[in-house]
């Protein structure tokens, strides 16, 4: 996606080393419907999707990284291949010509109040590579979705080439093959318990978010090898279930 992989693209950029996660243990993902209202309450993970590709449309027509400067949220990170930096120090020095060509996400995963969210999915970027991203987005006092944190890379190794790229293979242009997991709500009364402890900062740089319902928690680290990690737990019927593990890896310098 997006601002992230230009930067990293112009610094030797990052190389994929896992595919896109879906969860590996609790229920079954749900499926997105066409109709941007499926889910109950105000976590609509369809929202996220419908702003990943408001911000993708912006970005053709007006310039990647002035597109990411309008869905930016106030201290947005890219996580680069000496860990995450402040977008807004770095946004001037992009060039928009640089920008990924496409992308789309295959699995959101938000708070049960919608406030947070996480996007996992593929692009293609102008030079022809494809890979993995992963997005954080968080509801603003408007309700719209503006992006905190990205990270990205390429597939290392690179699928083999297509002359044609099938619907589905980079980005996925039909809403209901999207994968919408929610948070379970908490009845009244009830106490979340907290997600299972981690111990961030341990093996390299790191931090961790967890949404102001306490229904989702999502991490970032920065390993000593270079290996930049994301990972999200949603609370679902009464259990933290682990919904994304991403491993991405920058290449050596040129």
């Amino acid at each position: 996606m997006k601002p992230h992989t230009a930067l990293l693209m112009s610094a030797a950029a990052a190389l994929a080393l896992s595919a896109c996660a879906a969860p590996r243990q609790g229920p079954p993902a749900r499926v997105i419907d066409r109709v941007l209202a499926n889910a109950p309450g105000k976590a609509q993970p369809s929202t996220i999707v419908a702003t990943e590709t408001a911000y993708a449309r912006d970005a053709r027509e007006i310039g990647q990284f002035t597109a990411a400067a309008r869905y930016a949220a106030s201290g947005a990170l890219l996580h680069g291949r000496n860990g995450p930096v402040a977008f807004s120090s770095v946004a001037g020095a992009l060039d928009d010509a640089d920008g990924v060509q496409e992308w789309g996400p295959r699995t959101v995963v938000m708070s049960c109040d919608g406030e947070l969210a996480l996007s996992v999915g593929r692009f293609r970027d102008k030079d022809g590579f494809v890979g993995n991203y992963v997005t954080t987005w968080v509801r603003q006092s408007d309700d719209r979705y503006k992006w905190s944190y990205d990270v990205a890379g390429r597939d290392d190794p690179q699928p083999p080439p297509r002359e044609t790229f099938e619907d589905g293979d980079i980005v996925v242009t039909a809403l209901d093959s999207i994968l919408g997991l929610v948070a379970t709500c908490p009845r009244e009364g009830e106490t979340v318990p907290p997600p299972p402890a981690i111990p961030i900062g341990s093996d390299g740089a790191g931090d961790a978010q967890l949404s102001r319902d306490r229904t989702l928690r999502w991490r970032w680290e920065h390993r000593p090898d270079g290996t930049k990690f994301v990972a999200a737990d949603y609370y679902y019927n009464g259990e933290w279930v682990t919904a994304v593990e991403e491993g991405l890896a920058s290449p050596p310098k040129q």
